[in-house]
């Protein structure tokens, strides 16, 4: 049998993929891929310009039901304000503050701010509990470090952005926060049974559902005691999502792209194991990582149409998939829009109330910038600086930031960190004055007087250190 790509078995496939694409407009591809039935595409950084509503809205009148996806968690992690950083405080600092209705507040504009700009799906909250203190990729991405701490944000966080319209996604199931290697780079393996599962990572997702989140993101993480697959390839894992937390929503794949999949299986390999094992949506990833979108989609299409060819997937199975995704495009085109919203600022009161200061931190004029804060954050994107040094520049246009080089004696320095290092200790032997503005996990470690504690790394965070330097 060979593959029907543009028949019934390319609508069937199509129905299941989430793509990501280059640029600020729609690719002749891309327009054709859509009116095939093509379930959404995954926005990043890249695609988000000043003519984004413009985008989105190209996107949608192309086909009713076409789903538009992107990684909106608030603090390091933003897509739609990329360029500026979040004006929304982050996981970490919300779980810091531990009020739950707060919580919902900041979600419920997040998912507002979502729809307003054309985005049907957030891929947030992050739910997984961060257990590992030198996890590379959760950290402040996460509510915090305990099971019943992160469920009750978690739930907070699912009914603010499903009030505002916008589907809420938890991830990373059935959990990837306590690994010690980031998915995007290489394949994570965590030693833990079923019973460690049960108990330390799946109760947020069970909040999530009780909550009715309408989506789940997969984990690429190997757990040798339950599987020999990755959480996102195996039926066993994903099992215990549908059987026994109940959830029936969509089930969608962490990228494809990533290397834990791609540098392994392949990205086809793998998207066809994960459809078998249960996923519904298959993101394929950002050809921002140095790849060609259209030959990317067509390759995991291709490994699609060829199981279903040769019977490795069925066609009960894409169209089970299939379904879940058109019972979610229903819900999106049907959920209310609110135009109410919090007061303005409320991202910056919130760091303000978590906020840990030690010493006397003002500044002179003209500070100098340090970024020691190490290796970009996958997840978060790459950026030429510090969210701190535009914000600094505000009150202060003299402000300028820099490598690892100490500016002249006597200039005003600020060190941007995400926790201790030789370089921070070297830095304080010759300029013991340097303030210290941590922006990292504050539960590993506090860095002593003058220094500021923000509680994550977003604009919210960068405004409130501001301020404190400049002595407002």
């Amino acid at each position: 049998m060979t593959p029907d790509a543009a028949g019934a078995d390319g609508r069937l496939v199509d129905a299941v993929l989430l793509p990501g694409f280059s640029g600020e407009t729609v690719p002749d591809w891309l327009a054709r891929a859509v009116d095939g039935g093509l379930a959404g595409v995954c926005v990043f950084a890249s695609n988000v310009g000043p003519a984004f509503t413009e985008l989105t809205a190209a996107l949608h009148d192309r086909r009713a039901g076409m789903l538009i996806a992107s990684d909106e968690e608030g603090g390091a992690v933003t897509r739609l304000e990329h360029l500026g950083g979040s004006s929304w405080p982050g996981a970490v600092a919300l779980g810091r503050l531990d009020d739950v209705g707060v919580t919902e507040a900041v979600a419920a504009a997040m998912g507002r701010q979502c729809r307003a700009a054309g985005v049907d799906i957030a891929l947030a909250p992050v739910v997984d509990v961060n257990a590992e203190p030198e996890n590379p990729v959760i950290g402040i991405r996460s509510f915090g470090a305990t099971p019943d701490l992160v469920a009750r944000h978690t739930g907070a966080f699912v009914r603010g952005l499903q009030g505002a319209g916008t589907a809420a996604t938890a991830k990373h199931f059935p959990g990837h926060g306590s690994t010690t290697v980031d998915s995007h780079r290489a394949l994570p393996v965590v030693d833990a049974d079923l019973a460690t599962l049960r108990s330390r990572d799946l109760p947020p997702f069970a909040a999530a559902v009780e909550a009715g989140v309408r989506c789940v993101l997969t984990a690429h993480v190997l757990f040798p005691a339950l599987d020999d697959r990755p959480a996102t390839m195996s039926a066993a894992l994903l099992g215990l999502l549908r059987r026994e937390l109940g959830f029936d929503g969509v089930v969608i794949s962490d990228a494809v792209d990533m290397e834990a999949i791609a540098g392994t299986v392949g990205r086809g390999p793998g998207a066809v194991a994960a459809v078998a094992a249960g996923v519904d949506l298959v993101c394929i990833g950002n050809p921002a990582n140095g790849y060609d979108d259209e030959a990317v989609y067509l390759e995991v299409r291709h490994a699609l149409l060829t199981a279903l060819a040769d019977g490795t997937l069925t066609r009960h199975r894409l169209a089970d998939a299939g379904r879940r995704v058109a019972q979610l495009a229903e819900w999106v085109r049907g959920a209310a829009v609110s135009a109410d919203g919090p007061a303005d600022g409320l991202g910056r009161q919130i760091v303000r109330r978590v906020v840990e200061v030690r010493g006397d931190v003002r500044v002179g004029a003209a500070p100098y910038l340090l970024d020691l804060t190490g290796p970009a954050n996958v997840a978060a994107g790459r950026r030429r600086e510090p969210w701190l040094a535009a914000a600094l520049r505000r009150h202060d246009p003299g402000t300028t930031a820099g490598g690892r080089d100490l500016p002249e004696a006597g200039r005003p320095l600020v060190a941007v960190v995400a926790g201790p290092s030789a370089t921070l200790d070297a830095v304080r032997d010759a300029r013991p004055d340097a303030v210290v503005v941590h922006v990292g996990m504050p539960d590993r470690w506090r860095p002593p007087a003058p220094s500021v504690t923000v509680w994550g790394d977003g604009r919210a965070q960068a405004d409130v250190a501001a301020e404190l330097l400049m002595g407002r």
